[in-house]
């Protein structure tokens, strides 16, 4: 993966709204609880259940999980490619 800053994808985070609906380390507010909570994702074996937690993939899941898990109540998110790597990087920094 390109390299990817943890700090800007926190920024992402919050500018696209991704804590209305889940629970993620590092953002106060708000604290959604229609999605699972982001805690822990360095540790997980699998993104949405389905797909290898590996950055590339994450990143892309982050930016589209449509494209990857039709059916999937995630939508595509307003994330350009960069962004999406700088998300994945907070995710997996945030929740150690």
């Amino acid at each position: 993966m390109p390299v990817a800053d943890a700090s800007r994808g926190k920024r992402a985070i919050e500018r696209v709204g991704c804590a209305s609906c889940h629970t993620i380390p590092g953002i106060g507010w708000p604290k959604g609880e229609a999605g699972p909570p982001l805690h822990g994702m360095a540790e997980r074996a699998l993104i949405a259940g389905r797909l290898a937690n590996r950055p590339g993939i994450l990143a892309r899941f982050v930016r589209d999980a449509p494209a990857l898990v039709p059916g999937t109540t995630m939508p595509a998110m307003p994330l350009s490619e960069e962004e999406s790597r700088d998300v994945a990087a907070f995710l997996y920094e945030s929740g150690k």
